[in-house]
């Protein structure tokens, strides 16, 4: 009985086990014309934990696009991506649900609130665990256009599909459901998959899942596609079909990618030389076919100068071919068999990505150098940036973050990381960093370890933890610090070599620590370049003295192989022979080049720039240190020729930026800056700038635009007048203090920013105050205000001079920091040349000053895409004069916000202006060059 008894319910068991597998059956047919699917299907999920549940949640990730208050769209929104935003309503996708049923009875369910990409289902009864629940929806999706994320229906009516259908969340104690943020990332679990797809007869099909069969109907074919285990299903179907099949002894890889005009057998041989690379490395794909498309490549393709154009490509075209087609291999297949949370704990499908493609050019291109063929041309080979390999880029875009201080743990959710950091450097410090770890532990422990955790985990649910674990059985040695110091913080790596004592058989050194952090650093002996001996130093709080055999040394060095990603190499250096100033020795070299250690360098740049138009073009020569990263201590000296003012021109500046780490204050700033210029024709200015400036931002939201800004700092102004000289110089020479604390938050649908400004002189004292504010309102409409408010603490100047007064339409700007092109000139295109500062008015009216307060508004609406109408209205007090109301309004083209921008003037208080005489000469423009301004435009994408 009792034997009866164990038989029966270890059947019953193993019943539920093959009924409890994950499936989904769904039934889809295109409609082209709506751009639409109409899908019926069904879900069996078991519940894997000890919980009972009352609740399901489904990720409908194709409502991400509903609107433009999804995540989606606010993930767009922080990266000043507009497309979205301007889109039409019809361009955007949506999923209508008809119903969610259970055995026939309908079941109640709504989109959780701030997730409306997410469907929470109320249970008529309650799931057990180890049961399932069984349900079937009825639901019509509106697919997006393709220009938003890469996925969706293309202008000619194609479609690559990723997330177009309903999937179940992951519970393993809670629920794992997130929105939608175009980072490719969907959790869920793995399933049994049964299609059945009908679309029309015109179109082509294709999919990682397996074909069972295909029907030809009149105007339709209808396919059925199955798959078992599987987390990624893309759907693509073309009118014409770009996709090539290449069967290998391993797998089928279906793709797409441009193949550079490579014949098919080149091709093929390089897709069974990947194949082969990925399965000794990864292990046994576990699919038919794996599916490489254009869209997964755009998504993660290689950086640098691989995206160079054709025509001045520095790699052969079977290289560049071979490792797009390796490094999207190496992701899909980490993704489709290793079901780690891609949101939360994605950094080590990353890393083991960046670690094999690293290892694949080592193994296979050795010598390929980071410039290619450039490395070899004339002028080019002399930079030290075609000395370095290809493989060492990953370092360098790491370090990119890392100098400027915006580098994040690997840890932290990638919905929280920066684009540069999600898109490029974070996976690329977990790949160097597993490279460091391997060279520490070696023995080949880390390749055989990872080679076991991939095939004990495939097709399972795991996570890093288990990764860290098993690596940690496998050796003696602590690595700790990898997992806490590197994997899960900022803490960067920065060792020097302090002190050192040599005698003839023996050198005692000491090695400094300057971080908080237990990594361990490698010490290598060198005679002249030849490695002698090469050790791990371990366990450095502070510092920590050794003694070392000399063995014919001559030479110290840290990190000298540069395994590690350290922060700054220049210190790792120590010579014995001689004195140790020589240790670097000076080095010039033409033009920004990416840093070399064992040399102290100084760059020489020609310079030919065009500030002003008394000046004209200068000529000259910039000597700097500043390299391709950023340093602490940058320096610049300038000397210039102005062919027009005949003069000697130029400037120079020193400057130190102290970095801060888990604080809202990140950075501070020392420096001095020199400067000697034209300001009008046979007049020049000499500006001397001491400063001290702290940067905040939140430090648990690298992504917030919030910034805040202190800056303290002396000017002091010296002019020399000409004898040919056509303006006249009231005001003596002068010195201010100027203390300015400007904060902002510039969102592309709520920009904001203020700032406060404190100046003293000998002969006055100001404070003003200016607030900017623009909407962009979901009609596409847009509306902005700024408004200025300033007064005299106290004027000693003469009544009828204004250089020091609050200006109305053209700051004087006796600080000179504006780019003014012809900034004395009083009329002619230059005269018009607008800085929205102080009043921001755009007319010349007959009171342009306040020498005793001002304030003003400006405001400016939405008509018709970029052309707006813009009204300024505002009160100015004169001494001695009763305070007056100045207003003007016109229409302002919007070409290029803050950086070109057109007004034209219609009624001010000095009537209709547009009918007046000489009316081209009210035109007012913005226009910016500047190299470092425009360079934001791309930067604010970024970071």
């Amino acid at each position: 009985m009792k034997l009866r008894t164990l038989f029966l319910v270890a059947l019953s068991t193993v019943y539920i086990q093959i009924h409890a597998q994950n499936s989904i059956e769904l039934k889809a047919k295109f409609d082209v014309p709506n751009k639409s699917i109409n899908i019926t299907q069904n879900i069996v999920y078991q519940n894997t934990s000890n919980d009972t549940l009352y609740t399901l949640f489904l990720n409908d990730w194709n409502n991400s696009y509903s609107s433009k208050k999804t995540p989606l769209a606010k993930r767009f929104a922080e990266e000043f991506n507009n497309k979205f935003h301007f889109a039409k309503d019809e361009e955007r996708g949506i999923t209508s649900i008809n119903s969610i049923k259970e055995n026939n009875v309908q079941l109640l369910f709504n989109r959780v609130a701030n997730h409306p990409d997410v469907i929470k289902v109320e249970l008529k009864q309650p799931l057990l665990p180890l049961n399932s629940y069984n349900i079937t929806l009825d639901y019509n999706v509106i697919l997006p256009d393709d220009t938003f994320t890469g996925y969706g229906i293309s202008e000619d009516a194609n479609f690559n599909l990723k997330y177009w259908y309903i999937t179940p969340s992951v519970y393993n104690g809670k629920w794992h459901y997130y929105s939608n943020k175009n980072l490719d990332d969907l959790f869920i679990p793995k399933a049994d998959l049964s299609f059945e797809i009908e679309f029309p007869k015109n179109y082509a099909f294709v999919s990682e899942l397996n074909t069972a069969s295909l029907k030809q109907n009149d105007s339709t074919q209808t396919v059925f596609l199955n798959g078992k285990d599987r987390v990624n299903t893309n759907l693509i179907l073309n009118k014409f079909s770009d996709y090539k099949f290449v069967q290998t002894d391993k797998f089928t890889i279906v793709s797409n990618l441009n193949n550079e005009g490579l014949p098919p057998e080149e091709l093929a041989m390089i897709t069974d030389k990947i194949t082969n690379f990925v399965s000794e490395n990864l292990g046994s794909y576990p699919h038919e076919r794996l599916l490489i498309t254009k869209s997964d490549y755009k998504k993660d393709p290689l950086y640098g100068l691989n995206q160079l154009p054709d025509f001045i490509r520095p790699f052969p075209d079977s290289f560049q071919y071979e490792l797009k087609l390796l490094k999207t291999a190496l992701y899909n297949y980490l993704k489709n068999t290793l079901l780690t949370n891609p949101r939360k704990d994605y950094w080590l499908i990353e890393g083991l990505q960046t670690y094999f493609l690293m290892k694949y050019v080592e193994t296979n291109y050795p010598d390929t150098k980071l410039l290619g063929t450039l490395a070899n041309i004339w002028g080019i080979r002399s930079f030290h940036a075609s000395d370095l390999h290809y493989n060492e880029q990953y370092n360098l875009f790491f370090m990119q973050m890392a100098r400027t201080n915006r580098d994040q743990p690997l840890t932290t959710s990638k919905d929280s990381l920066l684009k540069f950091n999600a898109n490029i450097a974070g996976k690329y410090k977990a790949g160097i960093g597993l490279k460091y770890l391997d060279d520490y532990i070696n023995s080949n422990i880390l390749e055989q370890t990872i080679s076991e955790f991939l095939r004990q985990s495939k097709l399972k649910q795991v996570n890093s933890i288990a990764f860290e674990n098993l690596l940690k059985s496998k050796t003696n040695k602590n690595l700790d610090w990898f997992f806490t110091d590197y994997v899960n913080s900022r803490k960067k790596i920065d060792f020097k070599i302090k002190d050192v004592i040599k005698t003839e058989d023996s050198i005692t050194l000491t090695i400094k620590n300057k971080e908080d952090n237990n990594m361990p650093i490698s010490l290598f002996t060198l005679n002249n370049d030849s490695i002698l001996s090469k050790s791990w130093i371990e366990n450095i709080a502070k510092d920590k003295t050794i003694t070392i055999p000399r063995e014919g040394a001559n030479k110290l060095a840290l990190n000298y192989d540069k395994t590690i990603p350290e922060f700054n190499l220049r210190d790792n250096y120590k010579t014995l022979k001689g004195f140790f100033f020589n240790n670097k020795p000076l080095q010039f070299r033409l033009v920004k080049d990416i840093e070399d250690p064992n040399y102290n360098q100084i760059f020489i740049m020609p310079l030919v720039e065009f500030n002003n138009i008394y000046d004209g073009l200068t000529l000259g020569t910039k000597f700097y240190n500043k390299t391709l990263l950023r340093k602490r201590l940058n320096y610049k000296l300038s000397p210039q020729y102005a062919t027009k003012s005949k003069s000697l021109t130029g400037g120079g500046s020193i400057s130190y930026s102290h970095n801060i780490e888990n604080k809202n204050l990140y950075r501070i700033t020392y420096g001095v800056g020199l400067g000697y210029s034209s300001f009008a024709e046979d007049a020049f200015v000499t500006k001397l700038t001491p400063s001290l400036s702290f940067s905040f931002r939140n430090n648990n939201d690298f992504r917030s635009n919030k910034w805040q800004h202190l800056n303290l700092r002396f000017l002091s102004i010296s002019r020399d007048i000409g004898d040919n000289a056509i303006i006249d110089v009231d005001e003596p020479d002068y010195s201010v203090v100027n203390l300015r604390y400007s904060y902002g938050n510039p969102g592309l649908i709520n920009f904001s920013n203020a700032s406060y400004d404190l100046q003293f002189g000998q002969k006055f004292g100001k404070v003003s105050a200016n607030y900017e504010y623009r909407k962009l309102f979901e009609s596409n409409r847009q509306f902005s205000i700024r408004l200025f408010a300033g007064t005299f603490l106290y004027n000693k100047t003469e009544s009828s001079s204004d250089y020091f007064s609050f200006a109305l339409d053209r700051p004087t700007d006796y600080l000179f920091d504006y780019n003014y092109l012809g900034r004395s000139e009083a009329s002619g295109i230059f005269s018009q040349q607008l800085v929205i500062s102080e009043g921001g008015f755009k007319s010349k009216l007959d009171t342009p000053f306040a020498n005793q307060w001002m304030t003003t508004a400006n405001v400016s609406t939405s008509i018709w895409r970029y052309i707006q109408a813009y009204g300024d209205f505002g009160f100015l007090k004169n001494k001695g004069l009763d305070p007056k109301i100045v207003y003007d309004s016109g229409i302002r083209l919007n070409l290029v916000q803050d950086y070109f921008e057109l007004y034209f003037p219609i009624y001010s208080n000095l009537g209709w202006e547009i009918g007046q005489d000489n009316y081209d000469q009210k035109i007012r423009f913005i226009f910016t060059v500047d190299p470092k301004t425009l360079l934001g435009l791309f930067r604010r994408k970024w970071y």
